[in-house]
């Protein structure tokens, strides 16, 4: 690839809930949007990482979610938050590698097409490693064979991305089957670990994830000590350099 190597800092914030990872994101989206036209100051991209409580998460696009209907998934013991990434409904929760990559695409390339891509090879990849085939198809994220493994739903303005993707490591499958996952009917979703038949955790998976994601996007990592950033309740998490 012809860009040059951006750094990106890895934020670990371990289980967190919905809501707080978004009051991080928002954070970092600030810092970017402060210091667009900020002449000489350093950017920062980074990567978050997490794995959230069981929560029901729709985005944009037009679909019938009313009150009752929130009401009926909050039954189940889950959170439900309306967002402004794209795509349909979708569940988060214990075994699931969340990623929430904050870029301003000026340091890769400006183009929405081309993030997304990025993201899906990346997941690819890392299927890879563990001997996976896995695919896109017409419909959005990455499948191996008809069966979703991996969400993805993103928010761009100016350039500067938020949410990202959802990898299905050890999940608990049965909350899916409370929904239609993105809207897709007449196809599955499945987990590393139902493929592999084996415990895949989200541990196991992050070394390989940020291996792929090295590599996709052509990029230097950043694994620093814990970090605070001013107006959270609770400390951020940064991958130890091993």
């Amino acid at each position: 690839m012809a860009y040059s190597k951006s750094l990106i800092q890895i934020v670990n914030l371990g289980r967190i809930s919905y809501g707080h990872a978004l009051q991080v994101q928002q954070k970092y989206i600030r810092h970017h949007l402060d210091n667009l036209n900020v002449q000489n100051r350093p950017i920062i991209n980074t990567l978050i990482l997490c794995e959230h409580p069981p929560v029901y998460t729709i985005g944009i696009r037009n679909a019938p979610y009313p009150i009752e209907e929130e009401e009926r998934l909050k039954s189940f013991g889950a959170e439900f938050f309306r967002t402004n990434r794209g795509g349909l409904i979708t569940f988060h929760g214990p075994g699931q590698l969340v990623c929430y990559p904050i870029l301003n695409l000026a340091c890769f390339k400006k183009s929405i097409r081309w993030y997304v891509c990025q993201l899906e090879k990346t997941l690819i990849n890392l299927c890879g490693t563990f001997g996976l085939k896995a695919s896109t198809s017409s419909d959005t994220g990455v499948w191996v064979d008809n069966k979703k493994i991996c969400a993805i739903g993103i928010h761009c303005g100016r350039y500067i991305t938020s949410h990202g993707l959802a990898l299905n490591c050890n999940t608990d499958m049965t909350w899916f089957k409370h929904i239609v996952p993105c809207g897709i009917v007449n196809k599955g979703v499945t987990s590393l670990s139902q493929e592999l038949k084996r415990d895949v955790t989200v541990i196991e998976a992050i070394p390989p994830f940020l291996d792929a994601f090295l590599e996709e996007f052509n990029c230097t990592l950043s694994f620093s000590e814990e970090v605070k950033l001013k107006g959270l309740e609770e400390p951020t998490k940064r991958i130890n350099n091993q």
